[in-house]
Parts: structure tokens; sequence; C-alpha cells
């Protein structure tokens, strides 16, 4: 007599839980724009680390049952002796792990911004080529909740303000970071209980790098002095100033829109309009202006120059910023392009 009871399933892993829980809406959402005869493509970048490959794990379980292509994308940034053999590497990986394509994508890191800038800046334009030729609808990243936390930190002891605090965006364009909410460690762990191989980058543990040294000695020490949660906490004030952020961006963006005129290539808004303003919606206002007469970003030290002309008007001559001039005439900011 056979025995009724049904074999017991393995427990899933509340790391491969968490992390498939992270990346299922967003996967989802891409799949609703495919069909059986016609699936629609997402992009995983994959590095072959733990975090992308959590990340690209989970993309895969998730897209299983659904009209969508997913496609890994290792970047090789040849800044590392044997960088082309772990990119192969990878890219083998995935394949064998069910990725519908693996590509690997060669760059050239150059040097504006130093180092971790320009392969960050090579990286995103590999990404977006690849999303170009294959007419993907999303670009997923592996950034973590550990991430967040250290581009909230770096951005404070930058000093420029919200928006440097404000975080990395779960979305943005076609970028889509669905790990935001997990812990690193998760990420590994989740590695671990599905045996998958992943590469350790050394550049992870290199203190050249100014994030390396956030994450492996200025956090843990601010975690050791002022008590457990500072992560949390620093992940917590990017929501809140993201929101604060976004809706004082809106503002500022509104005014603009309805008041700036272009008058033979100049671009020009009525002084009265925004003296009485914040000077928070002020400052947005002027970078506004600027980057859309000028296609330029300006410093605090022009931002508050360009105010001047607004809140302490004695009859300057003509500001010198960077893309253009910008003066006071006739009761308007006048924004020219050099």
């Amino acid at each position: 007599m056979s025995d009724p009871t049904p074999p017991r399933l393995p427990r899933l892993s509340p790391s491969v839980a968490a992390v498939r829980h992270g990346v299922r809406s967003v996967v989802s959402e891409a799949a609703r724009t495919g069909s059986s005869d016609r699936p629609a493509v997402i992009v995983v970048a994959f590095s072959g680390g733990a975090d992308s490959t959590a990340l690209l794990r989970a993309a895969l379980f998730e897209a299983a049952d659904l009209p969508l292509r997913v496609i890994a994308v290792s970047v090789d940034h040849g800044l590392q002796a044997g960088s082309d053999a772990v990119a192969a590497a990878a890219a083998e990986r995935a394949l064998a792990w069910g990725a519908h394509e693996a590509i690997v994508e060669r760059v050239s890191v150059g040097t504006e911004g130093g180092m971790e800038a320009a392969a960050r800046t090579a990286r995103y334009e590999a990404l977006d080529r690849v999303a170009a030729e294959h007419a993907a609808v999303a670009i997923l990243l592996g950034h973590t909740f550990d991430d967040q936390a250290e581009t909230v930190l770096l951005g404070l002891t930058r000093g420029s303000g919200p928006h440097s605090i404000r975080g990395m965006p779960a979305a943005d364009g076609l970028y889509r970071r669905p790990l935001l909410n997990v812990r690193r460690e998760n990420t590994r762990a989740a590695c671990d209980a599905e045996s998958a191989e992943f590469w350790d980058d050394p550049h992870n543990t290199n203190n050249d790098f100014t994030r390396v040294r956030i994450r492996n000695t200025v956090l843990p020490m601010l975690e050791a002095e002022l008590g457990p949660g500072v992560a949390s906490a620093l992940v917590r004030t990017a929501r809140l100033v993201s929101d604060d952020d976004d809706a004082l961006d809106n503002f500022a963006e509104a005014i603009v829109d309805d008041v700036a005129a272009s008058r033979d290539g100049h671009l020009a808004i009525p002084v009265a309009t925004i003296a009485d303003q914040p000077r928070a919606i002020r400052s947005r206002v002027i970078r506004l202006c600027a980057g859309r007469a000028f296609g330029a970003s300006m410093s605090l030290v022009h931002t508050d120059a360009i105010d001047a002309l607004v809140t302490d008007w004695r009859g300057q001559k003509p500001l010198n910023v960077p893309g253009g001039n910008v003066e006071r005439h006739g009761g308007h900011l006048v924004f020219t392009p050099a």
C-alpha cells in the first residue's frame, strides 16, 4: 500500500524569497508589454558578483512563464588583469541558468571625474546601447539597500544639497533597481542557498576607492559608535528627502513652464514671479532656466550670484556663468547662451 503523504517540498530560503519578491513587480510590469508571439525584452546588468547573480537568477525565475526575454549583459571595463575572462565566465553562467542571451560589452574607461565615475559612465553607455539594439523595456540593476545607504552618506560628504542625498531612484527612465529594499547579506545568502557561483571583485576591498572606504570603514565605525540602524536611517532620510525634493522641483518647473519665454535665443523670466518665492524655489527656477538656456549646471556660488539679481538688485552688471550670461533687464532675468 503506497504512502498517501505527498513529498515535502524543500523550504525556500528567506533570502531567495526576499530577492524574488523585490524583482517580481518589475518583471511582471515588463512582461505586460509583450505577448506570446512577441515577448518583451529586459536587460540585466550582470557583473557576476553576488548582487547581480541574485538579481539575474530571480529575474529568470520570475520570467519563466511570462512573455519575456532576459538578456544578461556583462561589461568588461578592462581595469583589471583577466577582466575579459571574468566577463566571459559570467556570460557562460548566465546562459547555463537560462538567460536567452548573454552579451559581453568591452568598454574603454576615460578619466573624467575619476576612475569610479568614468567606469560608471562607460558601463551605463554600454547598457543603454544593448537596450536600444534589442528594444528592451527595462534595464535591471543590482543596487541594494546597503548601496543606497552608502550613496546617501557619500552625498552628505559632498554637501551638494537634497539632490545629492536623495539616493538612487527605484525607477529612472529604463533603469530599475528592484533590490533597494534587500540587504547585501541577503543577496549573498541567496546565492549560497542556490549554490550559485559568484565572483568577488577585488576592487570591493580596495580602499583607494571612496565608496569602498565608506562601506568597509566609515559605516561600520558609525554603527559601532552610534549603535545599529545607521544604514536604515540613511535610507529613510533618502526617501523623505526624495519626496520633498520632487515636490519642490515640480513646483519650480510649473513656474518656469508658465512664465518663462524664449526671445531671439534668450530665455527670460519675470523677476516679480519669483521675488517673493522661498529661496528653495528661486534657486530651482534659476537652475532650471540655466539648464534650458545653456544646458549647464549651476554651482551654489553661481546660483547665489544670480539670485542676488532678484533679491539684492543694485544695478549689477551681467554675470558670466558656465554656458552663458545672466542679466536683469526690463524687470526680467535674461539667460543668454554663450
